[in-house]
């Protein structure tokens, strides 16, 4: 008998019972948004939209309109201006809880490096949803603050391996944005020490005070701290694909990591790529050929919409299942949350659920992937309490 979804969000009965580990995500921001800060975390751009558009007029706008005004108590496809009039009545902090806790998402792996002081922390992030947290270390942040602190080119080789081992003791797996510093076409070899040290006098002289907060776009030492993450065996995420205005998305293709995923394939250590839009299907090549590499679609669920479906079947074309992942990169909206939650549970369920009507899977290795990609993939890869 076919198998039907409806038009809702929930996946149906394929994804009923699935809990989700949200394997790379963000705090929110706490405080009330006016129209203008709301419209710049609803987009990857850096810029606002054109004197008389709007940034809702998307297929992340339009899926915030349908999907969540219903959540905060208005018909769906709420016109902007009541959307934000409803949203600034409540409060951020109803706002936050009531989408968050809507997404049904049990535990939180949390990139708390990128706007610390405005957005919640991990734990609180977890808190508003009801469920676990546990953080993921941002390796070039980390060594920034390393080199804040007072590292010189001759103690910044110890002073970051002791600043990496106390951030990521209880960590469950550390960060790479290489892509935004530099691009994925690094060179893989691990530096020597003396090339370290003339990276880090070379970087250190081009830093300027007034410019503010240090910003690692080093080469060298790019690598370097990704091969001293390696050393501790947990998960390393890379930023894949599509991405704000400081990326090249030439330069962004999982294919240019080959060479770093050959030269670390023999240490076993999981290589987690997120995002990976447009180049899902060179992500999952990769996730097939190479024993260590995982894949999400998480960023591109949410920003493509009612497109999404079509992005998670095209990664699953090639991902072998215990492979895949889910995440939503929820960034300062909370919307991103219930939104990356619920289009990833009906796209996932539609894309199986076809498969089954078409007699090309069972309903019970279709419920069984529905469990791997939900949660249990990553319970495995970082160790987590199913």
């Amino acid at each position: 008998m076919p198998i039907d979804l409806g038009s809702g969000l929930d996946g149906g009965a394929l994804m009923d019972g699935v809990p989700l580990i949200d394997h790379h995500c963000h705090g929110v921001v706490s405080d009330d948004l006016d129209r203008e800060s709301f419209e710049a975390l609803a987009t990857e751009s850096n810029w606002s939209a054109p004197k008389g558009t709007t940034t809702f007029d998307s297929q992340l706008g339009f899926a915030i309109r349908r999907w969540c005004a219903p959540v905060l108590d208005l018909e769906p496809h709420a016109s902007p201006e009541a959307y934000l009039g409803q949203r600034s009545r409540l409060g951020a902090g109803n706002v936050n809880r009531l989408l968050i806790s809507a997404s049904r998402i049990s535990t939180f792996l949390v990139d708390a490096g990128i706007r610390e002081e405005t957005l919640t922390s991990p734990e609180q992030t977890a808190g508003l949803g009801g469920g676990k947290s546990r953080e993921i270390v941002r390796l070039e942040r980390l060594a920034e603050q390393v080199a804040e602190q007072g590292a010189t080119p001759s103690s910044f080789i110890a002073d970051f391996e002791f600043a990496l081992e106390t951030a990521a003791k209880d960590a469950a797996g550390l960060k790479s944005i290489a892509a935004y510093r530099y691009g994925l076409d690094f060179e893989p070899a691990a530096p020597s020490e003396r090339e370290v040290r003339e990276a880090v006098d070379r970087w250190l002289g081009r830093q300027k005070p007034e410019a503010g907060g240090m910003r690692l776009d080093e080469p060298v030492l790019l690598r370097h701290i990704l091969w001293a993450g390696l050393k501790l065996r947990k998960p390393i995420q890379f930023h894949v694909g599509y991405g704000d205005a400081d990326v090249d998305l030439l330069r962004c293709n999982p294919l240019q990591l080959t060479g770093w995923l050959r030269a670390t394939q023999e240490s076993g250590v999981p290589m987690m790529l997120l995002h990976c839009y447009p180049y899902q299907r060179e992500a999952g090549y990769l996730a097939q050929i190479f024993p260590h590499v995982y894949v999400d679609v998480g960023l591109a669920v949410n920003h493509t919409g009612s497109r999404s479906e079509a992005v998670i079947a095209e990664s699953l074309e090639l991902i072998p299942f215990h492979k895949a992942l889910f995440s939503t990169d929820a960034l300062g909206l909370a919307e991103l949350y219930y939104l990356g939650a619920g289009l990833f549970r009906r796209g996932l369920a539609r894309s199986i659920a076809q498969w089954i009507n078409d007699g090309d899977w069972s309903r019970r290795d279709a419920e069984r992937v529905a469990r791997m990609i939900g949660y249990e993939n990553a319970a495995r890869v970082y160790g987590i309490e199913p």
